[in-house]
């Protein structure tokens, strides 16, 4: 009777300090705390996203214009093979994937522009022996015109279909979320998928999920990769930076979705964690990596346990930028992390030590290891305080 008790009294007591909890400073210093225990050193690379983000999105402008043409002039990596299967193709900054399979190839993100899609995605190909008139599909993770750029030269010199999200193609058709004079215009709707419906092509199947947060629309596929006969389950993240302003519901949907795919992960057996920027899965250094690795042996195969461990590192940062907005918001200093230009367009003050602003900066100066760097971002980011779609039933 008094171990029911107190059981019930133990209960009570976290139900009410969950529904008067107060935000803290303390509580964002801990929850980066743990997620930098969490990535450890296997994936530091994850922790620029714990850095605090603005409360506005960016609008277009001269400076990040400048700041993106910086990214994009980039000297590119060597063109790589990850798997039997799958190849790299993109630049320092930006990620795009050949998946090949029996009956052609999957395109995974286009890059900015049609220039840089003809230069590192076709140049890419040849070098790698791959031909890119077998491109059959261009699978564009999320909205955002670092990875559609390239789509529709793509589609219209092969015939490719491209594929996003329903939602997606809503924002790309009727209003972007953001742009820039160096992007090319969104493609051509043409696949809608939801979630967990497949697109089959030969002898492999890519399972679409749907995962919310950096687009509402944003895509994380998951597809079988073989290395020497041995089959792993591969997933790219599709979308990790939190750059849509001070937007409850969007860091919700985030959080939700990182639990989901740490179940999902388990449950599937992923042991291969990509992303698409090089600079949050260390793209770079494990395609130079896999051409010493001992036989049997691949730099990308991670395990299921680091799956998770991402996952859970995207998580607590997200949980650490949206106890940054509560506090903001009772202080009502909601701006303190918006972007600011004065009336020249220029960028105004900065934290110098903020990773997340100088990372893109950081790689000019180490071509073949890209750091972390998401578009748009802020400037004052670091202020204080088979050939067919497979419905779902």
């Amino acid at each position: 009777m008094i171990r029911s008790a107190l059981v019930g009294g133990v209960a009570l007591a976290a139900l009410v300090a969950c529904s008067t909890f107060t935000p803290s400073q303390v509580t964002v210093d801990q929850y980066v705390e743990d997620a930098r225990r969490i990535a450890g050193e296997d994936l530091k690379f994850l922790m620029p996203v714990c850095n605090p983000q603005p409360a506005v999105r960016a609008a277009p402008s001269p400076a990040m214009d400048e700041m993106l043409a910086k990214l994009i002039n980039q000297p590119p990596p060597e063109p790589g093979q990850a798997f039997d299967n799958l190849y790299y193709v993109g630049s320092a900054w930006v990620s795009a994937w050949v998946l090949k399979t029996s009956e052609g190839l999957i395109l995974i993100d286009a890059l900015n522009n049609a220039k840089e899609a003809a230069d590192l995605i076709e140049g890419g190909m040849h070098r790698l022996g791959l031909d890119p008139a077998q491109i059959r599909y261009v699978l564009v993770t999320h909205g955002h015109g670092d990875h559609y750029g390239g789509a529709q030269m793509i589609a219209e010199r092969y015939g490719a279909r491209i594929v996003a999200s329903e939602i997606d193609w809503q924002m790309m058709e009727t209003g972007l979320e953001f742009d820039s004079k160096l992007w090319d215009r969104p493609p051509k709707r043409d696949i809608a998928v939801r979630d967990g419906e497949t697109l089959t092509l030969g002898d492999i199947t890519v399972r679409f999920m749907i995962t919310p947060g950096h687009t509402l629309g944003t895509i994380t596929p998951v597809f079988d990769v073989r290395d020497g006969g041995r089959a792993h389950k591969a997933m790219i993240w599709g979308g990790t930076s939190f750059n849509f302003g001070r937007d409850m519901g969007r860091l919700d949907g985030y959080i939700a979705q990182t639990e989901r795919i740490r179940e999902l992960s388990s449950k599937w057996g992923i042991d291969v964690p990509l992303s698409n920027h090089p600079g949050y899965d260390g793209t770079v250094a494990k395609l130079k990596a896999r051409t010493t690795a001992a036989p049997g042996s691949n730099p990308f195969v991670s395990g299921q346990a680091v799956v998770d461990r991402a996952m859970r590192v995207l998580n607590t940062c997200a949980r650490a930028q949206k106890t940054r907005f509560q506090l903001t918001a009772q202080a009502g200093a909601g701006n303190i992390y918006a972007a600011e230009m004065n009336v020249q367009g220029q960028m105004g003050s900065h934290n110098d030590d903020d990773d997340h602003i100088h990372a893109g900066i950081l790689a000019f100066s180490n071509t073949y290891d890209a750091q972390p760097m998401s578009f748009p971002f802020s400037v004052n980011a670091g202020a204080p305080v088979g050939l067919h779609v497979n419905r779902a039933p």
